[in-house]
């Protein structure tokens, strides 16, 4: 039975009729079997439907949180149901790392992938690009490896699949070795510097995240995190871009603690304790009081996307908590927004009040769709159905592999019908 199951912020009650939390990968094969549709939830970090299912959820939470390293290939195999945070710690006393985190070390490996979600830094692929293989169950209940050795260039479609080929039970990524960042926070950068020198800025370091709350022309703290043995970022200790370097720790949005966030002030620390914003053993972000969506778009259109914004700083300003812009490299993923193109993030944590957003988002939707933008899979939009099918140029390929992997369209949904496969 379904106890209104939600999503992590509350603002999606999930409509299941039936809400499974399979221990075991054999428990999750039975019940996706016996289901007439089901969908997988990983951390539940979602703001829309895309994991809604009229039938079965399965939750992978409660699934063995494995973790195999193999020091042949460098390679780690990860279970569904870990999260960022346990990885990166697991890795880290091993000596290998990953290319890069998101902001929140809370969210899961698998749900994170699926939907592309990314960190930062000019030369970084999104969480995705670093899946090698995957293991995932059919809808008839089968256990099916995939790996790019063996399925070529289609598995740039089975990465980024939004669950629609089936539950993943387990990806392998590629690790690195080990390394070390700093990470220091400027503030008050002028929004017409920001504009004039936002190349530099974005590529002065391994990772570069902007905030700013729009309610002045100004870019209000930018966080630079420094991989130890690369070239210092320009102005290092004493200013960057005309921004100031905070004398404190900072969180992005100033009204709560800094002590959630990861080390500051140029102190070098691992990847995993640097590359995310926020430390795992503290509230993610606004601990969930907040609604997010996020518009990517051509990397070069960041300057316009900037401008183009400025005249909604007062909407924004109302229902903004604070919009984070980061930069992303291009990859091969069919469904990733970054497919053959770099690209750049405009991440929006706004106030938990769905009524107020939604106008908003709309505005800042016909504003940037000109410059080629399109919703992150996870976050809140407004687009009309069928309205991203025409800016994913791989979106029908995408489309026929789902219905070769489930034919009958046990992992469809609502979601997914309006915005990937149509009425065709």
């Amino acid at each position: 039975m379904n106890r209104r199951t939600t999503n992590w912020a509350g603002n999606i009650g999930f409509g299941a009729e039936r809400v499974h939390r399979p221990a075991s990968v054999a428990q999750l094969q039975a019940v996706v079997a016996r289901a007439e549709r089901a969908r997988a939830l990983g951390s539940g970090h979602s703001f829309n439907t895309v994991a809604d299912t009229p039938g079965d959820l399965v939750s992978l939470a409660d699934l063995p949180r494995t973790m195999e390293l193999d020091t042949a290939s460098q390679t780690v195999q990860v279970g569904a149901g870990v999260r960022y945070a346990e990885l990166a710690q697991w890795l880290q006393e091993r000596g290998r790392a990953l290319h890069n985190l998101g902001s929140l070390p809370h969210i899961s490996v698998a749900g994170s992938v699926a939907t592309a979600t990314h960190g930062s830094g000019d030369a970084n692929g999104n969480l995705a690009t670093a899946v090698d293989a995957l293991e995932l169950v059919t809808a008839e209940g089968d256990l099916v490896a995939l790996s790019r050795a063996e399925c070529g260039a289609e598995f740039d479609g089975m990465v980024v699949a939004l669950g629609a080929l089936g539950v993943v039970t387990a990806m392998t990524l590629r690790t690195r070795p080990d390394f070390d960042v700093s990470q220091r926070v400027y503030e008050g950068l002028e929004l017409d510097a920001a504009a004039e020198h936002f190349d530099a800025i974005a590529g002065a370091a391994y990772s570069v995240s902007l905030f700013t709350r729009w309610r002045e022309p100004v870019i209000d703290q930018v966080w630079v995190k420094h991989r130890v043995g690369d070239p210092a970022p320009e102005g290092t200790g004493s200013g960057f871009f005309g921004a100031r370097p905070a004398r404190a720790a900072r969180h992005p949005v100033p009204e709560m603690a800094a002590e959630h966030c990861t080390e500051q002030l140029g102190v070098a620390g691992p990847w995993s304790e640097r590359l995310p914003h926020f430390r795992p053993g503290s509230p993610p972000s606004s601990d969930g009081d907040e609604l997010q969506a996020e518009y990517l778009l051509p990397r070069r259109n960041a300057v316009a996307a900037l401008r183009a914004l400025e005249p909604l700083r007062a909407d924004l300003a109302r229902v903004l908590q604070i919009n984070e812009i980061r930069t992303i490299a291009a990859d091969e993923l069919w469904l990733s927004p970054s497919y053959r193109q770099d690209t750049v993030g405009f991440h929006f944590t706004l106030v938990p009040d769905t009524a107020a957003v939604l106008p908003v988002l709309a505005r800042v939707e016909e504003r940037l769709a000109p410059l080629g933008s399109v919703p992150h899979w996870g976050k809140l939009f407004t687009a009309e159905p069928g309205a991203l099918r025409g800016r994913y140029s791989r979106m029908a390929d995408f489309a026929g592999l789902a219905r070769r992997y489930d034919p009958r369209g046990k992992f469809a949904n609502d979601f997914l019908a309006a915005h990937v496969f149509g009425a065709d």
